[in-house]
């Protein structure tokens, strides 16, 4: 648009100078040529009327010269005689005058008085002559050794065809003259429809960005009275120039009020009458600042104290010449309000975690002692009922050696009780020692020792072991070696029944690029509507007598994939096998953050 528009009004004014200067041109040249045309047929009629007088005086010369021959010798004769000789003579000066550019024309001028002066003197005897014989032989001598019709008819049909062409010319001159002019009439005609039609589309295009403008304009007004959050435009002397109804209706109480040329000051019954606040603003206006979450109290139309953060920064208007401020309020007390709630929040969390801090430190107390201190009478339960039963020998009947034999079981479970209880809370209180850890390798380990456990235990049992590839990323090692000593001893433990027994380890990529690590097997399988339980402290989904276990391996499983960062879940039906998985995040680049226990 603005190029077109510098185009335009030079074009413009090309058209309207065309319009006036091509005219007058033209029309000068018209004027100048009809002028020279008209000069040029004056000119000939000039000469063949010349020539006429030329041949009148030459006739008055030789009827003078013969009436004077004849023997009439009067004054009007001898006057005509003088006349005609003197008139003679300016007409041939006069002639050639007019001749001057015309050589053929001097040349034929040159003939004639060449003629008439051999005529002139062969006439001038006649004068002193009397015979009329000799008067008759004198003219028939002079008229036809020396004719003047004739020259002088070449000297006329000469300059008529002059004229002629002349005459022919000027009329043609005419007619393109006629031509020309018709055709600047038609030019200034698609002229002045051209200057027309540019003014008309430069007028449209101006309308078009006039309504623009004022679109663009009621869009700008609109969004700012839209607006939830409180406008206002200041000018120098930080008197109100525009502002939003949001402003209006937070300061008044009307979202209609007209606060346009009031002091910023005066607004909200003196709520910015702040020294700090005018003094920032001042110094947006005169300093080229801004002014950023400039927090202030203030109490609004509907008498209740707020919180507000203000912000303030130059803002060039289309209209104006001088700086005006942009000023946005929002209101923050809600916001102020979570804060403090948050801060008591945290102070209560502050308590909470010292209390959680005593609590763990309890525990540990606590694991120490079941470390230490219940470990030695559990060896003394097991080790004394043992020396009883030795001592006792054959002597003792069945329900002693049966008494005898559930004190020895009990003491070792509750012996790996105890073991398990450890590992978990070892495995929650432990650092991560992350590095690089090959699954591959860690599942291969797990199944070198668990087959050979089967070889000892069961020789008969048959594992048949599907295991695909398996990727390397970042994790504690030792970790992540009981997570697959639960999950593979559990698929070995619950397909005893199977035979043979087929245990799946696979290994898939997320969308979100996490590493999904999955253990199916075809063994015994549990109830889904007890799912919830599987992964807890002590939770078994099979009596003891069926299966052996403290029910602390799932558990440990979550613990471990949890620290990790993933998550663990499990699939499974009655006597139709159970799948378990559990995802790793994709760390091997950005290694995860240890959870908060």
């Amino acid at each position: 648009m603005e190029r077109r528009t510098r185009w335009q009004l030079p074009a413009l004014f090309l058209a309207m100078l065309a319009i006036v200067v091509l005219p007058l041109s033209f029309l000068y040249w018209v004027v100048n040529t009809e002028t020279e045309s008209a000069r040029r047929l004056e000119h000939s009629r000039q000469i063949e009327s010349a020539i006429h007088a030329l041949n009148y005086a030459i006739r008055d010369l030789e009827s003078a010269t013969f009436a004077l021959a004849a023997g009439i010798d009067t004054p009007l004769v001898r006057s005509r005689l003088e006349d005609s000789t003197a008139l003679l003579d300016q007409q041939f000066e006069e002639l050639a005058a007019l001749t001057v550019d015309d050589p053929g024309q001097q040349r034929r001028i040159g003939e004639l008085r060449a003629v008439l002066e051999q005529r002139r003197l062969l006439t001038g005897g006649v004068v002193h002559s009397r015979s009329p014989e000799e008067l008759m032989e004198v003219a028939q001598e002079a008229v036809t050794r020396f004719p003047v019709r004739g020259v002088t008819r070449e000297i006329i049909d000469a300059e008529r065809r002059v004229l002629g062409e002349r005459s022919e010319e000027a009329e043609r001159l005419r007619r393109r003259s006629a031509q020309l002019t018709l055709a600047t009439m038609f030019l200034q005609l698609a002229l002045l429809g051209g200057l027309g039609w540019l003014l008309q589309r430069q007028l449209a295009q101006r309308l078009q960005i006039q309504r623009e403008l004022q679109q663009a304009s009621l869009r700008a007004s609109a969004v700012m009275q839209t607006v939830r959050e409180p406008i206002v435009l200041l000018d120098e002397e930080q008197a109100i120039v525009m502002h939003n109804a949001a402003f209006a209706e937070l300061y008044t109480g009307d979202p209609r009020a007209e606060l346009e040329g009031r002091p910023l000051r005066e607004v909200g019954d003196g709520q910015w009458d702040d020294p700090v606040i005018l003094q920032r603003l001042n110094d947006v206006l005169y300093r080229d600042r801004e002014l950023w979450d400039h927090e202030l109290r203030q109490r609004t139309s509907d008498e209740s104290e707020r919180v507000m953060l203000v912000n303030a920064r130059l803002m060039p208007l289309p209209d104006r010449d001088d700086p005006v401020v942009l000023v946005t309020v929002s209101d923050v007390t809600a916001q102020k309000g979570i804060e403090h709630q948050v801060r008591h929040l945290n102070r209560q969390l502050e308590g909470k975690i010292d209390q959680v801090s005593e609590v763990n430190r309890e525990l540990e107390a606590f694991s120490y002692s079941v470390s230490h201190d219940l470990r030695a009478p559990l060896r003394h339960i097991a080790g004394f009922a043992d020396k009883l039963e030795r001592r006792l020998g054959d002597g003792a009947d069945e329900k002693t050696r049966h008494y005898l034999g559930v004190i020895g079981s009990s003491a070792t479970r509750m012996a790996e009780l105890i073991d398990d209880l450890l590992v978990y809370s070892r495995l929650g209180r432990s650092a991560l020692r992350l590095q690089a850890v090959d699954m591959q390798s860690l599942v291969a380990e797990t199944r070198a020792m668990l087959d050979a456990n089967l070889a000892n235990d069961s020789p008969g049992r048959r594992v048949e072991w599907r295991i695909g590839p398996l990727p390397i990323l970042v994790g504690d090692e030792n970790m992540l070696r009981q997570v697959w000593l639960n999950l593979l001893g559990n698929a070995v433990k619950y397909t005893d029944t199977r035979n043979p027994a087929v245990i799946e380890v696979s290994h898939e990529r997320e969308d979100d690029g996490s590493h999904r690590f999955t253990v199916k097997d075809n063994g015994a399988g549990f109830d889904m509507q007890y799912a919830g339980k599987l992964f807890g402290v002590f939770q078994r989904m099979h009596k003891a007598s069926e299966y052996q276990g403290t029910g602390i391996g799932l558990a440990s499983v979550r613990r471990v994939v949890t620290r990790h960062g993933g998550q663990v879940g499990a699939e499974a039906a009655p006597g139709a096998g159970a799948t378990f998985h559990f995802t790793i995040p994709a760390s091997l680049d950005n290694p995860p953050s240890e959870p908060t226990q």
